[in-house]
């Protein structure tokens, strides 16, 4: 009887997700979202999930979704007094900084992310040593750390609006090289660099481009544009995660391949049942860390809790303040 009362309280949500999780499965997964559900409620608690999140995290436990520069304003909004971040560990320090008075979680301290571990404040230091007076535009994929030896923050979603409103012909943009490099490409802008990767995005090429369009006449490929600057120039668009679901939303393109993280995919087709998605998958291993039983864990547990030096928060929460005042 208790497994049939799960299975009627959640049959809501699976509705949602039919297409993507099979129905065998679906029991095992209900245990956890009907308790992330009531432990919710008890905690006065709200997840906060990043697009790569996967699909019974994103479409099923998650009150608010996004990408980062999302989730960053969502973040300054919410009533909660406990946040838990289904996404890495530099989401969850944003979100700490624009919520100092607030609990904020991260299900798993190892959800890291390759671009934040690619610089150092140090590395900021030399850099600004190295090019005096030159504006230092900091990617929200870092550590709180870097962010406070920066000048103002940016998202994939806002970094030309970003770079064009500091109103100068030079800047440095870290440590995100190719995203500086195709930010740089419209904007004119003279952009220093820093040789930092995704190891998502890295991994795409021209030439798995030109064989998708071999492979799937007709495909519109859309690109993130922290893939390498030749993907993004063969590709039909490029833009940030959200930008991307906008455009899919708006086009409605009949088949389509999107160069990012796999559950993007999943969770855009999810909502769009009646497109062919092509899915040249790169799994990000930092928010697959993230699962349903960590979640659960860490609102169980209230662990594990994101602690910001107040002084390093300080100056860190004034870039990420400097980049929400620009309208994107």
């Amino acid at each position: 009887m208790e497994a049939t009362g799960l299975l009627e309280r959640t049959e809501g949500l699976y509705a949602k997700v039919q297409h993507a999780i099979p129905a065998i499965e679906w029991p095992l997964l209900a245990r956890d979202i009907d308790a992330i559900m009531a432990l919710k409620k008890s905690h006065n608690a709200v997840i906060l999930a990043h697009n790569y999140q996967t699909p019974e995290i994103y479409h099923c436990v998650a009150d608010l979704v996004g990408d980062s520069l999302a989730l960053a304003r969502e973040a300054m909004n919410v009533e909660a007094d406990v946040i838990v971040l289904a996404g890495v560990h530099f989401m969850a320090e944003t979100a700490k900084l624009l919520n100092p008075s607030k609990k904020v979680l991260i299900p798993d301290l190892a959800a890291g992310c390759s671009l934040a571990e690619s610089i150092t404040p140090a590395d900021v230091r030399n850099l600004r040593k190295r090019y005096p007076g030159v504006p230092i535009v900091t990617y929200v994929n870092t550590s709180a750390a870097v962010k406070a030896e920066s000048d103002i923050c940016c998202t994939s979603g806002n970094a030309k609006a970003i770079i064009e409103s500091l109103g100068v012909k030079r800047v440095i943009m870290i440590p995100d090289e190719y995203l500086a490099k195709n930010i740089a490409a419209e904007t004119g802008v003279e952009i220093i660099t820093w040789k930092g990767h995704c190891e998502v995005h890295e991994r795409f090429s021209a030439a798995e481009v030109a064989e998708l369009r071999d492979d799937y006449p007709g495909v519109v490929i859309l690109a993130h544009p922290e893939c390498p600057p030749d993907v993004v120039g063969a590709s039909d668009f490029s833009g940030s995660t959200a930008a991307i679901a906008s455009y899919i939303a708006k086009e409605r393109p009949p088949r389509v391949a999107l160069l990012t993280e796999c559950s993007m995919s999943d969770n855009v087709a999810i909502q769009y049942p009646e497109l062919e998605f092509v899915r040249p998958c790169n799994l990000c291993p930092h928010m697959k860390r993230i699962t349903l039983p960590k979640i659960r864990h860490a609102l169980e547990t209230m662990t594990h809790e994101v602690t910001i030096d107040p002084a390093v928060a300080e100056r860190a929460r004034l870039s990420v303040e400097r980049m929400l005042a620009v309208k994107a």
